[in-house]
């Protein structure tokens, strides 16, 4: 189930509040003590995440399907995405192993959608949520999200703000659980605008940046049309340039993927490839032409899939 970009709700006592991670999400299966998670794009990343294995074997021998978000904390117990980037990135033994040693991410969880062969998914989010409650979720690795029914949602987006959070989400408190949906009975609304890009070319990078590329052409589909929002050029790692790099120059392609004309100051000197890879950028606001002002690289999303990527705000 998928959030809705918006305003808080009014302070009706219809909706509770949760903190907006910075993270990864998965849908986490627990059998037996032995884990299974599956990334956004459905793809199984139980042995990326070892840590895993200690939250199952906790649950002993309980069957149980959550849905929850891998986050790394930094020095000051702040999520960190940048740091996040390289556990998605870590896939063979050794650099899982030392993707662990360095950043160790913590299970967040904030939903329980079966239990011990029994769903809950027809059960209203207070429903689901005492059953979560119920199993006594809290450990050092692993926690339950806190959810706030009584405070207002100014104060929750206030604090979550304070304390360095993405923002919150706000969840209809009658709604049930839709799989794969994107409904309105879950509002999330960020503390700053973020948006979900594909990538479909780069321009040459100038100067010092000659080997690699000067900046990303970005865009976001609109139906089966992939429709440009701008370019991003800041906001890249020396590391994360490198890795993009190669990934961009083993899907070149003769044609622009995206629809209709381009500014030609975008097409002079562009670089089309196929628009596989997802990234996730910053920016300040859109212009009236639907581009991004002011946009900034925030890292590449291997959990998700272009066909997942939709226009926020």
């Amino acid at each position: 189930m998928l959030a809705v970009a918006g305003q808080l709700p009014p302070d009706d006592g219809r909706w509770a509040h949760e903190f907006k991670w910075d993270g990864m999400r998965i849908l986490l299966w627990t059998d037996g003590g032995r884990p299974r998670a599956m990334s956004r794009n459905d793809k199984d990343v139980t042995v990326s995440f070892p840590e895993l294995r200690g939250f199952a074997e906790a649950m002993g021998s309980r069957r149980a399907l959550f849905d929850g978000e891998l986050v790394v904390l930094d020095p000051d117990g702040r999520p960190s995405f940048a740091r996040l980037q390289h556990r998605m990135h870590a896939a063979n033994p050794p650099g899982v192993r030392a993707a662990v040693a360095s950043d160790p991410v913590s299970l967040i969880i904030f939903d329980l959608l079966h239990l011990d062969g029994v769903s809950l998914l027809e059960l209203s989010y207070d429903r689901r949520r005492a059953a979560l409650e119920g199993l006594g979720i809290a450990a050092p690795g692993w926690a339950v999200t806190p959810s706030f029914t009584s405070e207002g949602g100014r104060q929750v987006f206030d604090t979550a703000v304070a304390l360095g959070m993405e923002g919150v989400v706000a969840k209809r408190r009658t709604g049930t659980y839709q799989p794969g949906r994107r409904s309105a009975d879950w509002i999330k609304v960020k503390n700053q605008h973020m948006q979900e890009v594909v990538i479909g070319g780069y321009t040459a990078g100038q100067g010092s940046r000659r080997v690699d590329f000067g900046a990303l052409l970005v865009g976001v589909p609109s139906g089966r049309a992939l429709t440009f929002v701008g370019k991003v050029g800041t906001g890249f790692s020396d590391l994360a340039r490198a890795e993009l790099m190669a990934d961009l120059e083993g899907a070149v392609r003769a044609t622009s993927p995206f629809e209709g004309r381009l500014p030609a100051a975008v097409v002079r000197g562009a670089t089309w490839v196929t628009p596989r890879l997802v990234g996730e950028v910053r920016y300040s606001e859109w212009t009236p032409d639907g581009y991004f002002r002011h946009p900034v690289w925030r890292g590449l999303r291997p959990d998700k899939t272009p066909a997942g990527v939709h226009r926020e705000s």
